[in-house]
C-alpha cells in the first residue's frame, strides 16, 4: 500500500489539525492544488544512473529517488527522456542514450524502457511524469563517432548545424519540425505520461566572436522576414504551436510546458524563444521560469522576476491561462558562495515570498541529486510547513476537461476501507484517490488539504486501515474522492465512520 508522506512525528499535529480544521503555522497557508515538482537530469549522468548498463540497479534508483521524493509530498517529476536526440526510452526512431548504457545504441541489460518504468513506479506514488525533452541538441562536443551508424545526421547532414563544438538540428526547416513532432507523439501515443516539457535550450546559447550558421537557410526561407532574429523566432514559434495541436489533437489531456531562462531577454534575443508569444496565444499549458538568483540579486532579483512572470500569465489575451510555476534553484545551495546562499535557507525565504503573494501555482526544483541532499535542510523545512500536506496536481488552465464521478458505495470491510472503482475513458479515466478525515462535525464537509489522509492509485480498490489509526480515532467521519488525467477531483463519495 503506497502510504502517505504524514511522518510519525507529526502524528499529534496532523490529528489535531485533521479534526480542528487548522493550520500548524497560522501564517502559512497550505495548498490542495499546487505543483511541487523536480527535475531529474540524465544528460552527463547529473542525476540517473549512477551506474551506466546495470538495470536492476538503475531500478533501484528510480525507486529510492521517488521514495525520497515521495515522502516529502512532491507530487511530479521531470525526467529527462531525450538529452542529446537520443532515447532513455524503447525507440525505433532514435537510439539509446550513451548516458544509459555507455555506447549510444546499446539497450541496457537485462533490456527494460525506463521511461516505462518511471511512469509505472510514478504513478503508483500519486505523481506525475513530465517527459522532459532536448528538442535540438545532438552532440555536447565534436566527435561525431559516438553517433551510431545510421544516425539521421548521416542521412540528411543538410538539417544540422554546427555550432561552438556542438552539433545541434538547425531550426530553420520544416522538416526538423516534422521529425521533433514525429518523436514527440511517438512518445505521447505510446506512454501514458502526464505532460511534455521543454527546458530553455532552443538556437544555442551565444558563443563569443561566433554567428549560428544559418545564412545560407535565411536567404532560401527567409521569405518576407527582413531581420534574421525575427525569423529565427518565428522558426521556433513554428514548432510550439504545431507541438501543441498535435499533442491536444490526440490526447488533450496531456500538458505541454515550457521551462525557460528566467530573465526573458535572454530568451527572445539570444535563444529566439518568443515564451511570452506562446503564454498568450495558449500554445503551452504552463511555464516553469528558471528563476536561479537570490532575492534581491543586484541584476536579476528574484522577487522581481517573479512579479514580472506573474504579470505575463495574468494578463492574457483571447480568454487563454497558462499555468505559472517558478523554478526554484537548489543546487545553489551548495555552489553558490554569495552569502545569500549561504545563509539558510535561500530557497525557503524564495517559497515563504512566493506563498505571500500567491500569483504562482507551485514550483520545480533543479537537480533532484541536490533536492534529496536536504542542503541547508529544505526538504525538512519543506515536509515540515509547506509541503506538510498532500497536494493535487494544477490543471490545464488551456483545457476544461471534466471531472469523472465521486467513488461509489464507500465501505469498511475487515479493517479495508473499499469502494466501487470508477470508470472512465482517456481524460476521464482516474488517475488515482483521495481519501479525507472530516471532522465529526458533520456539518463541515470541507474537503482541505490538512484533511487528506492519503492518496491511493487506481488499481488498489481501497486502503488498510489500520496503518492510519493513529490518524483516525473513533467515530471519524471518510469520504473519497476521484481525480483523473484531465487533474479534476470529483464530488465526495458517501461517508463512513470508523468504530
Amino acid at each position: 500500500m503506497i502510504r502517505s508522506g504524514i511522518r510519525p512525528l507529526l502524528v499529534a499535529l496532523l490529528t489535531l489539525s485533521f479534526f480542528i480544521g487548522t493550520t500548524v503555522r497560522a501564517e502559512i497557508q497550505p495548498r490542495k492544488t499546487e505543483m511541487r515538482g523536480v527535475w531529474i537530469a540524465t544528460v552527463a549522468n547529473i542525476d540517473w544512473p549512477d551506474k551506466r548498463a546495470l538495470a536492476e540497479q538503475q531500478k533501484q534508483e528510480l525507486c529510492a529517488i521517488l521514495d525520497s521524493l515521495h515522502a516529502c509530498n512532491f507530487n511530479t517529476v521531470a525526467f529527462q527522456v531525450r538529452p542529446t536526440a537520443d532515447a532513455f526510452y524503447k525507440s525505433a526512431l532514435e537510439p539509446w542514450s550513451a548516458y544509459l548504457t555507455g555506447t549510444q545504441g546499446k539497450a541496457p541489460s537485462p533490456e527494460y524502457d525506463p521511461l516505462a518504468f518511471m511512469i509505472e513506479e510514478a504513478h503508483k506514488r500519486c505523481m506525475e511524469v513530465h517527459v522532459w525533452m532536448n528538442p535540438y541538441r545532438v552532440i555536447n562536443g565534436g566527435d561525431t563517432t559516438q553517433l551510431i551508424s545510421n544516425h539521421l545526421y548521416f542521412e540528411r547532414p543538410e538539417l544540422f548545424a554546427w555550432y561552438g563544438g556542438k552539433l545541434y538540428f538547425n531550426p530553420a526547416f520544416q522538416d526538423v519540425r516534422d521529425y521533433l513532432t514525429m518523436i514527440v507523439m511517438d512518445i505521447v501515443l505510446r506512454y501514458d505520461l502526464d505532460a511534455i516539457h521543454f527546458d530553455d535550450y532552443f538556437y544555442p546559447y551565444k558563443e563569443k566572436g561566433q554567428e549560428f550558421p544559418d545564412d545560407d537557410a535565411f536567404q532560401k526561407l527567409g521569405g518576407d522576414f527582413k531581420k534574421k532574429e525575427d525569423w529565427r523566432r518565428n522558426n521556433v514559434d513554428l514548432v510550439i504551436e504545431q507541438l501543441q495541436q498535435t499533442i491536444k489533437a490526440a490526447r488533450p489531456w496531456i500538458q505541454f510546458g515550457i521551462a525557460p531562462f528566467g530573465n526573458n531577454s535572454t530568451n527572445v534575443n539570444e535563444l529566439y524563444a518568443d515564451v511570452t508569444k506562446w503564454i498568450r496565444n495558449g500554445w503551452i499549458d504552463y511555464v516553469a521560469p528558471q528563476l536561479y538568483w537570490n532575492i534581491g540579486h543586484r541584476i536579476s532579483d528574484y522577487s522581481r522576476l517573479y512579479d514580472w512572470w506573474s504579470k505575463e500569465c495574468q494578463s492574457l489575451e483571447k480568454g487563454n491561462t497558462c499555468n505559472l510555476y517558478i523554478g526554484q534553484y537548489a543546487s545553489g545551495l551548495e555552489i553558490y558562495d554569495q552569502t545569500a546562499w549561504k545563509t539558510p535557507n535561500e530557497l525557503i525565504r524564495q517559497t515563504r515570498q512566493n506563498y505571500e503573494k500567491n500569483t504562482d501555482l507551485g514550483s520545480f526544483f533543479y537537480s533532484n541529486k541536490y533536492v534529496i541532499r536536504n542542503p541547508q535542510g529544505l526538504l525538512d523545512s519543506l515536509r515540515a510547513s509547506y509541503y506538510q500536506y498532500p497536494a493535487l496536481q494544477p490543471a490545464a488552465g488551456n483545457y476544461t476537461g471534466t471531472a469523472s464521478a465521486p467513488p461509489a458505495n464507500l465501505r469498511i470491510e475487515s479493517n479495508f476501507l473499499q469502494w466501487d472503482p470508477v470508470t472512465g475513458k482517456d481524460g476521464n479515466a482516474v488517475r488515482y484517490y483521495v481519501v479525507y478525515a472530516l471532522p465529526e462535525d458533520s456539518t463541515d464537509k470541507r474537503l482541505l488539504p490538512e484533511r487528506i489522509l492519503t492518496t491511493t492509485p487506481n488499481s488498489t480498490g481501497g486502503i488498510y486501515l489500520p496503518n492510519y489509526c493513529e490518524l483516525l480515532p473513533a467515530g471519524s467521519r471518510i469520504v473519497v474522492t476521484s481525480f483523473n488525467r484531465f487533474r479534476k477531483e470529483s464530488k465526495a463519495s458517501n461517508c463512513v465512520v470508523t468504530d
